[in-house]
């Protein structure tokens, strides 16, 4: 399954905070911690390329700051979301160990703000690299062997996380038949609440991007009217559009390095209603012409 990362105790924050000397009202994650939670609300996130060194630099930004920079602004939010989603491509480039040990210490603000947060990975992730900095969590049981894959479940929606890493650094993805089987069951099992499926990679092959069962994953979400939205990153592009039908297509913006200039980098504020979700972009950069666009998707019939 992919990784849910629990939130950090109360008792636990405490401890940790008094033995590093930590001046506590000052601290924003446990203000966020204490703060009234939203069960609707969510913090959507997607490539941070998070290096092993903090002060690493590409493309001409520094990812561990990006980062920091986005967990402040969830954690500021004036009611604490109820979780985060990270979909994808956590780790730098090959998915080194060191790179997931910072990146582990960097979701920690997050966990200590109360938020549980769930993690899937991209084609720049590393299976067992992964689970050096995860032990505790290695021994979950997974439904579909070798793969991360979860049914989240939610007062408004179920988020079904899959995992479309099919080797580390080649750009396209790869669900399989075995997670396909998995998905249409897990949908068959849960019919009357809506379903966002959540996945790294996009939609279709361009350009050598993409996911290589894309065909089989819309034959699949398509007939089951439960499926309102597919969510990826990938790309590094912030953009919404609609199947033909009717499910929504959200491409996250990523939290590291954009790949065309002028593109947002930041993260996404979801906040799920019964007949759909608003979404608010966060930009990094406040000035940007994007910065709090907000878009309202209607979920299709049942």
């Amino acid at each position: 399954m992919p990784i849910h990362l629990r939130p950090t105790s109360r008792r636990e924050f405490l401890k940790r905070s008094l033995l590093a000397g930590a001046g506590l009202a000052l601290a924003p994650g446990l203000q966020a911690a204490t703060r009234r939670g939203d069960p609707d609300s969510w913090a959507l996130l997607a490539d941070t390329h998070i290096a092993g060194d903090t002060a690493k630099v590409a493309r001409g930004i520094n990812m561990t700051e990006h980062f920091r920079a986005v967990s402040r602004e969830v954690l500021a939010l004036p009611k604490r979301p109820a979780g985060a989603f990270i979909v994808g491509d956590c780790a730098l480039n090959s998915g080194e160990p060191e790179d997931y040990a910072t990146f582990v210490k960097l979701v920690g603000s997050l966990r200590d703000g109360g938020l549980p947060v769930h993690l899937a990975l991209g084609n720049h992730d590393q299976r067992a690299n992964f689970w050096v900095a995860l032990r505790e969590q290695k021994a979950a049981r997974r439904p579909v062997a070798d793969k991360h894959v979860a049914l989240v479940a939610t007062r408004a929606a179920n988020w079904l996380m899959l995992d479309s890493l099919e080797k580390t650094l080649q750009t396209p993805g790869l669900l399989g038949q075995a997670q396909l089987d998995w998905l249409a069951k897990t949908l068959d099992a849960n019919p009357r609440k809506p379903a966002l499926v959540v996945v790294h990679h996009n939609p279709g092959i361009q350009e050598n991007l993409g996911l290589k069962d894309t065909t089989a994953l819309f034959e699949l979400i398509r007939p089951r009217p439960q499926v309102k939205a597919w969510i990826y990153g990938h790309t590094h592009t912030w953009k919404i559009q609609e199947d033909v039908s009717g499910i929504h297509l959200v491409n996250l913006p990523p939290v590291a390095y954009l790949f065309r200039e002028g593109d947002p980098a930041g993260w996404v504020h979801a906040k799920l209603r019964r007949d759909g979700m608003r979404l608010e972009l966060q930009c990094l950069d406040t000035a940007h012409k994007a910065h709090g666009e907000v878009v309202d998707l209607k979920w299709r019939e049942a």
